[in-house]
């Protein structure tokens, strides 16, 4: 019979391979290879044993595996089978290909795994029903479950997803234990796959294991995830030992023959003598044979063999030998290595074994070889202990070690765990030309990593015309296209496993450069106007326009384009010809503007002594004589003078008034003038304004006409036969002024809504419409909205995205151009809104309220959460009452002025700037009654040992509690009760705050909280401790120089800063210079060396104590100075001087802090040395006690004893003794502390300490 394969691929023309047994298959006689669009098929005729294997279908980088099995034709017709894997007791799942199923013709004998035979065989294969139970949360459609496997055998694990909600493709992770990730242990024991099911949008991911070990067995966890939705699932798998009783049969494993060559073989073979016995059915029934030997002695297995058709004697010996032998402990190893380790790439791990013989030599094997020790294998040998140390592990790693010790090993494996690959630097946007070459370029944490290139989705290959190219160099990683057409516009995003970027890039059409723009004529009637342009492409056409309205030729107006070259020419000129011409080239968003300025002023003289006259003639306009210039441009107007004497010429500008003269007298504002006479300049009133005048002309020239410049313009002329006057009056036309900042109505998942003003002022011609940019904030370049004006001040952009922050920007434009752009808009992210709060409960309840608390929403999102709503409604109704008004930031609410004994509903939302997110709600109604409760503190696990803290710090302890009714809170110090001075406390219905706004050293101690309801209490206990900086060392000297060395001593500071020294930094300087450097930077003696100074410098020392606040703020110098002599001096013998056994005095032994009772006598001791005898002197509370009846004085070889004859409390307080001799002084103190004897008991019984004394 034959077969058909099918397979569906996502791109079309997409290239496909076909396998079999891991070698390309081609089409032939046996095997047939179709492609039709995305549809792939194989077909496979004339089906024997020899085809049945495993074959393979592989399209780009997707691989997918299927098995062929023939069964044999029984009674004519053998439906397809559909293969499994393993033992019957696994549970096993078809293999499915994502190839829809196989359309095998009539009469075939065999199917592709997982598919359905054809319906023309007869029988169909069960399909297995879909998992309908409640049970099922999360993203799990089934979830795995826990599963047993027998030594050698195989089973499956299948975990369903339906992706018909997610947004994007589910990712699966497989965990053994807590930690181990099996994706890197894929091979020959265990293989992951993933199927999807397109018609029902259901993902199918399975694990499975391959001929299962013992140590297999243990608890697995399987994890999915996409965007911000998460599920997992724990199931364990059971690997048991083979059993004899159920799945081994003694009697035909060991029915064998000696050619037999397995290693359980015996020599031992009578099966000659059962040859010539007749053959018996038997039809007892089956008996356990194990257990029958089992429980028989030795000498009866022969026998038992005998009866039950054992020929293979020795091999069932050997087999129940190892059955009955028991584990022996190892005798040279007390502690072996665990079964497997894991370590992050990059990092060190050590491996650790204890052996019985401190003195035997241990050898350590990687993957079986010997292992030698290098920069990154260590071996150590402490003890009892052997340890193997890996530096910097590296995939290499991840292999099996032995350690071997004589003819015993022990043996682990050891997991390296590749750490995620993460984008330090993101993708930016970018607007190019069209046929520019563009390069998105990012950066990843780790040289050589993989990445995955998409656009709007789709991932990026090197195809056949080598569009893309893809450069590694290092960490950066370089998507380049080489000429950039519309068609590459679009979103672009780079994969990694442990993150991923997007930018957005935009082609626009290649930027037109202007090489000479059009200028502004000014010509006479009858002359020829000529507008010409260049620009950079000889392709662009263009279009003319006048007053924004098409120039079409006619026998007056040729229009030409010859190359680069526009030209605009205009015969014959009349006053109907003025007015401003732009060309607009075609596809391109700008335009290049100038005017045309018709204007002839005529002026008859009559000789007569009549005055003159001006004739304004052929000024094309209306009556009052407009000029429209364009900003920036020259604005130029010829007037021809006649008169004889020459006439003088005034220019003014201002509002129009009843007479004019040159100083603007008459005039009702500011008049600006320019006088003419003979031909000379008598004023001029701005340097930008020239006038020129030639026989028979006056040129009124503005250079660079601005907006001041508008207005109306008086030109005057004068001669002794009278005068004449005309206005002109000059608009100029600019681009606008830049809109208002954009505001920002609202933000969605992708999108936004922008709003603005438009521009205070138009330029003098009306809006045409707008343009829009935007940009992220970490980004510099601009991308543009649109390219057409937009003619609304509301736009909706979209196609952002989700969780980065942009800003936004408009630009105005008019018929003359665009305006700059507008400030920025505030800083907004586009946001969805939340998912719902988690893990809504009640946390307290009485008569008249409820305490509700919840966990924050599982996704956030990039937007910052503005708080809960929470409202609640009667059990019966739908009407939803507010809690609250407004929000509130924490998770947790009380609702007050409830009725007692209702049944309500409570539920909460999460708000943000997108809107609320989906309820949560309690599982059912809650009544409104108070329950009782005992008091307990609380208290965090922080507070539970000593709470270290700098002086100067605040303190602010909250501690928690529980009980109702209100239970009764009360701080103590030391065990006296906690003053408001000292400190401040507040208390709630929950928790009470100590509270200590600048801490010093008094505020050391132990704090007693005590909560308590009638007579039930709770009490605990917090210890502060405040530390401040240390004092500076004491003593610094300089014992001795030699050398190069020069060595030193101090002693520790007296204020250690209510903290343990943990060193000294020692620092050195030049006399020269006294420039320091340190020495030692954290030095813990009291004594060093300091080496390697210099030949001849002379050098003073410094040292400075260190706890774990910080420095001293004062450092101990050297009084004196270490000159390091220079070699090659003369020997000068050393001068011996008589040795000074004088030593200032020193406490050996210290008071110690004591305790008394009253009325028993009491002594105080400590030990001092020094040469001469050092004199004693006895102080309590610094004042001298010699000579006082009540304290005796002894002293024997050092030994210094204070007997207090019966002390009463008022003998308490600090005592101090102090030794004197001629080389010094020291001093050393104690705290005497006298309990009344009845106080004292009464202490004991109750088990209180540290009381203080009375005085």
């Amino acid at each position: 019979s034959s077969v058909l394969f099918e397979a569906e691929t996502e791109k079309p023309d997409a290239k496909v391979k076909w396998q079999c047994n891991s070698k390309e298959i081609s089409s032939g006689d046996k095997f047939a290879i179709t492609a039709n669009g995305n549809k792939h098929s194989l077909a496979i005729t004339d089906i024997t044993k020899e085809d049945a294997s495993v074959y393979a279908v592989i399209a780009g980088g997707s691989k997918v595996k299927f098995e062929l099995k023939v069964v044999p034709k029984s009674g004519g017709k053998a439906p397809a089978e559909a293969p499994t894997e393993g033992p019957s007791e696994s549970k096993v799942e078809p293999e499915k290909s994502p190839a829809p199923p196989a359309a095998a013709p009539a009469g075939d004998e065999t199917a592709a795994p997982g598919q359905d035979a054809p319906p023309a065989e007869g029988e169909l294969l069960k399909e297995q029903p879909p998992d309908t139970r409640q049970d099922l949360t999360g993203l799990f459609t089934e979830k795995p479950q826990s599963g047993e496997v027998t030594v050698g055998g195989n089973i499956t694990f299948v975990a369903r997803v339906n992706a018909e909600s997610l947004l994007k493709k589910p990712t699966i992770k497989w965990f053994k234990g807590k930690w181990m990730d099996l994706a890197s242990k894929s091979g020959k024991h265990l293989q992951l796959k993933e199927v999807y099911d397109r018609s029902t949008k259901v993902y199918m991911f399975e694990m499975q294991i391959i001929a299962a070990k013992p140590n297999f067995a243990g608890a697995y966890r399987c994890e999915v995830s996409s965007r911000d939705k998460f599920d997992s699932c724990n199931f364990e798998l059971s690997v048991h030992e083979a059993n004899a009783a159920e799945g081994f049969d003694i009697r035909a494993a060991f029915r064998r023959t000696s050619t037999d060559g397995k290693e359980d073989s015996g020599e031992l073979d009578f099966s000659t003598l059962l040859k010539k016995r007749a053959v018996q059915v038997s039809t007892e029934p089956d008996l356990d044979v194990w257990g029958i030997l089992c429980q028989a002695p030795a000498s009866e297995y022969e026998k038992i063999a005998f009866q039950h058709g054992i020929t293979d004697l020795r091999g069932m010996l050997k087999r129940l030998k190892k059955m009955k032998k028991e584990q022996k402990k190892s005798e040279a190893f007390l502690k072996k290595l665990d079964p497997a380790y894991q370590v992050a790439k990059g990092h060190k791990i050590k491996l650790a074994v204890e052996v019985a013989n401190p003195d035997v030599e241990v050898k350590w094997l990687k993957n079986g070889q010997d292992i030698h020790p290098t920069g990154r294998y260590i071996f150590e040998s402490v003890g009892n202990m052997r340890y193997l140390t890996i530096n910097h592990c590296s995939l290499a790693d991840d292999a099996a070690y032995c350690c071997v010790v004589g003819e015993e090993k022990c043996t682990t494996e050891l997991f390296v765990k590749e750490p995620p690959v993460t984008i330090v630097k993101n993708l930016e946007d970018q607007m190019v030309m069209n046929g520019e070459r563009v390069e998105l370029e990012c950066e990843v944490s780790e040289e050589g990593a993989n990445v995955k290139w998409e656009k709007d989705g789709v991932e990026l290959t090197r195809d056949e015309s080598f569009k893309y190219r893809f450069k590694k160099d290092g960490c950066k990683h370089i998507l380049i296209i080489n000429e950039a057409t519309k068609e590459d516009c679009g979103h672009y995003k780079v994969k990694t496993n442990g993150g991923e970027s997007m930018a957005e890039l935009l082609v626009q059409e290649k930027e037109l450069e202007v090489y000479q723009s059009i200028a502004d004529l000014t010509v006479k009637a009858k002359d020829q106007a000529v507008f010409k342009c260049e620009v950079s492409d000889e392709n662009v056409r263009g279009t003319w326009y006048k007053n924004g309205v098409q120039v079409k030729p006619d026998a007056r107006i040729n229009i030409t384009h010859i190359g680069r070259n526009h030209k605009l020419t205009i015969d014959e000129v009349k006053p109907e010809d003025e007015g401003d011409y732009t060309f607009v080239p075609d596809g391109y968003a700008f335009n290049l503007s100038a005017k045309l300025n018709f204007l002839e002023v005529k002026i008859d003289y009559v000789p007569r002594q009549d005055p003159p006259k001006i004739h304004l003639d052929c000024m094309g306009r209306t009556s009052d004589s407009t000029i429209v210039v364009v900003a920036g441009n020259k604005l130029r107007l010829d007037v021809p003078i006649t008169g004889d004497p020459a006439p003088t010429v005034v220019w003014t500008k201002g509002e129009k008034a009843s007479s004019v003269t040159p100083g603007g007298g008459d005039k009702g504002g500011l008049t600006t003038c320019w006088t003419m006479k003979d031909g000379e300049v008598v004023t001029d009133g701005d340097s930008r304004v020239h006038v020129d005048t030639t026989k028979g002309h006056c040129v009124f020239t503005i250079e660079g006409a601005e907006r001041q410049d508008e207005g109306i313009y008086s030109v005057v002329v004068r001669n002794p036969a009278g005068e004449d006057t005309a206005d002109i009056n000059v608009k100029v036309v600019d681009v606008p002024d830049p809109p208002q900042v954009p505001r920002i109505l609202s933000v969605g998942e992708d999108s936004c809504v922008v709003q603005w003003d438009p521009p205070l002022f138009d330029g003098g011609q009306p809006i045409i419409g707008y343009v829009l940019e935007r940009k992220k904030v970490k980004s510099y370049r601009w991308m543009r909205l649109n390219f057409d004006p937009y003619l609304e001040t509301t736009y909706e952009a979209k196609r952002m995205i989700e969780g980065v922050q942009y800003e936004m920007r408009v630009y105005a434009v008019n018929s003359i151009g665009m305006s700059r752009h507008s400030p920025a808009s505030q800083p907004f992210v586009p946001v969805a809104p939340t998912s719902e709060p988690i893990g809504l409960c009640v946390d307290d309840i009485s008569d008249t309220s409820i305490s509700l608390k919840w966990r924050p929403p599982e996704r956030i999102g990039s937007a910052e959460l503005e708080g809960y709503g929470v409202e609640y409604c009667k059990e019966g109704t739908d009407e939803w009452i507010p809690a609250m008004q407004g929000l509130t930031d924490r998770t947790s609410l009380i609702v007050r002025g409830l009725t007692t004994g209702d049944k309500l509903q409570f539920r909460v939302r999460a708000f943000n700037m997108a809107g609320p997110s989906a309820p949560t709600a309690l599982a059912q109604p809650v009544t409104i009654r108070e329950i009782m409760q005992r008091p307990k503190i609380w208290l965090p696990r922080s507070l539970r040992q000593t709470l270290i803290r700098k002086v100067g710090d605040t303190v602010n302890l909250m501690i928690p509690f529980q009980g109702k009714p209100r239970p009764k809170v009360t701080w103590s110090k030391d065990g006296e009760p906690l003053k408001p001075t000292f400190a401040s406390v507040r208390n709630s219905d929950l928790d009470t705050i100590l509270f200590i706004r600048k801490t010093d050293r008094m505020h050391s101690g132990k704090y007693d909280l005590q909560v308590q309801i009638e007579n039930v209490e709770d009490t605990a206990c917090v210890n502060l401790q405040i530390v401040d900086l240390p004092g500076p060392p004491e003593a610094l000297k300089i014992m001795d120089v030699w050398g190069f060395n020069v060595a030193l001593e101090w002693k520790p500071p007296k204020d250690n800063g209510n903290c343990e020294i943990t060193g000294y930094s020692v620092q050195k300087a030049d006399k020269k210079t006294m420039e320091w450097f340190t020495v030692f930077e954290q030095y813990r003696r009291t004594n060093c060396i300091a080496s390697d100074l210099i030949m001849g410098n002379e050098y003073v020392f410094r040292v400075f104590a260190i706890n774990q606040v910080g420095l001293s703020d004062e450092a101990c110098n050297t009084k004196d100075s270490a000159y390091i002599q220079k070699t090659g001096i003369a020997y000068k013998p050393p001068s011996y001087k008589d040795h000074d056994f004088s030593e200032a005095p020193k406490f050996t032994h210290p008071l110690v802090n004591r305790s008394v009772i009253a009325g028993y006598n009491a002594t105080l001791s400590c030990s001092v040395r020094g040469i001469p005898k050092p004199k004693v002197t006895w102080y309590k509370n610094k004042m001298d006690i010699t000579n006082e009846a009540k304290y005796r004085m002894l002293s024997k070889q050092g030994i210094l004893t204070l007997e207090i004859r019966k002390p009463c409390t008022f003998d308490g307080g600090v005592y101090t003794c102090k030794a004197v001799n001629d080389s010094g002084e020291d001093t050393v103190e104690c705290k005497l502390e006298v309990r009344c004897e009845y106080l004292s008991g009464w202490y004991n019984d109750r088990n209180i300490q540290n009381v203080s004394s009375f005085s």
